[in-house]
C-alpha cells in the first residue's frame, strides 16, 4: 500500500477526468512515490506538509497495476494522458505542460518495474543455488548402496 510509506517525490495538482456521463475534468492532489501515485482531494490538501490522509480517501494507483502510460498530446496550455491499468481501465489526465507529471509518472513505472524485474532474477537465482546445494546430497543418497 502506498499509505504506509515511501517517499514522495513529486507532489502537486492534476486534473483528472471523472468517469460520469459528463466526464469533467476534477483537480485531484496528487503524490507520486516509488511505488505508486496518490490521489486526493484538493480540500483535504490545504496544509502542503500536512501526509496524513483519512484511510480509503485516497485513490492509489500502484505501479504493480499499471500497465502503461499512454496518449501524451499536447493542446493549448496542458498535456493530455492516460494512465493504463493491468485491468485494462483507462484513467485520463491533464496537467500544464511545464510540470510534466507524465514523464515522471512513466519514468517512476519503469524503475519501479524494473526493480521487480531484479528482485524476481535475485528470487530465481536463489532457489537454484538452494536446489545446486540439496542435489549433490540428495545424488549421493541415490548413489550410495542401498540396504536390504
Amino acid at each position: 500500500m502506498l499509505e504506509s510509506g515511501g517517499k514522495v517525490l513529486k507532489e502537486g495538482l492534476l486534473e483528472k477526468r471523472s468517469d460520469g456521463l459528463l466526464q469533467l475534468w476534477k483537480k485531484k492532489h496528487c503524490a507520486l512515490t516509488e511505488d505508486g501515485l496518490l490521489l486526493h482531494r484538493p480540500k483535504q490538501h490545504d496544509h502542503p506538509h500536512h501526509q496524513h490522509h483519512e484511510p480509503g480517501r485516497a485513490k492509489e494507483l500502484h505501479f504493480a497495476n499499471m500497465k502503461t502510460v499512454d496518449c501524451v498530446e499536447r493542446k493549448g496550455k496542458y498535456v493530455y494522458f492516460t494512465v493504463v491499468m493491468a485491468e485494462g481501465k483507462e484513467i485520463d489526465f491533464r496537467c500544464p505542460q511545464d510540470e510534466g507529471w507524465n514523464a515522471e509518472i512513466t519514468l517512476q513505472m519503469v524503475q519501479y518495474k524494473n526493480r521487480q524485474a531484479i528482485l524476481a532474477v535475485k528470487s530465481t537465482r536463489q532457489k537454484q543455488q538452494l536446489l545446486v546445494v540439496q542435489m549433490p546430497g540428495q545424488k549421493m543418497l541415490r548413489n550410495s548402496p542401498s540396504v536390504a
